[in-house]
């Protein structure tokens, strides 16, 4: 049973041993005008800006290169300072890319695509998973994943872009 906790968020008293009882928010954005290229970016300046750290896991390595390229060079006038979990030092990134489970910078903040499960181990702050509203197995990781996150009794948010490209929480 979730009670009232530290910084406000609640917490499991009844919770298995070794369980982080400190009541991670999940949040879900359902891509439906933009890709997660062009939402990403965003979402980590955002993460950064509170001073959290953050760990983007995907599905592939490929995929990793290729937001790798992307946080360098997705505005002329910004870049986001991060690196891979294959790299040295991955430990002292502010932003680390990886393809497994795990927070080895000890992120805030773990961002989840290319329908990668709920993790093994929790961040501080948040978990957001982006998952593509036009590909239906997308969609029913999703479900799944909300239907869990809801079952370990985490705080869950649903958030889907309008047809202007807003995002409005929805639930």
């Amino acid at each position: 049973m979730p009670v009232e906790g530290p910084g406000r968020r609640p917490f499991r008293l009844d919770a298995p041993l070794g369980y982080k009882t400190d009541m991670v928010e999940v949040w879900f954005y359902h891509l439906t005008r933009g890709s997660l290229e062009d939402t990403l970016p965003a979402l980590v300046e955002r993460t950064r800006a509170r001073g959290w750290k953050a760990v983007i896991r995907v599905g592939t390595a490929e995929r990793m290169a290729a937001l790798d390229d992307l946080l360098w060079t997705y505005d002329d006038e910004s870049f986001l300072a991060h690196g891979t979990a294959s790299e040295p030092d991955a430990q002292v990134q502010p932003v680390l890319l990886t393809t497994a489970d795990g927070l080895p910078n000890d992120a805030d903040v773990l961002f989840l695509a290319d329908s990668a499960p709920l993790p093994g181990e929790w961040p501080r702050e948040r978990v957001i998973m982006l998952f593509d509203g036009a590909d239906p197995d997308a969609l029913e990781h999703a479900r799944a994943a909300w239907k869990e996150a809801i079952t370990l009794v985490h705080p869950v948010q649903y958030w889907q872009q309008d047809d202007s490209g807003r995002w409005s929480r929805k639930a």
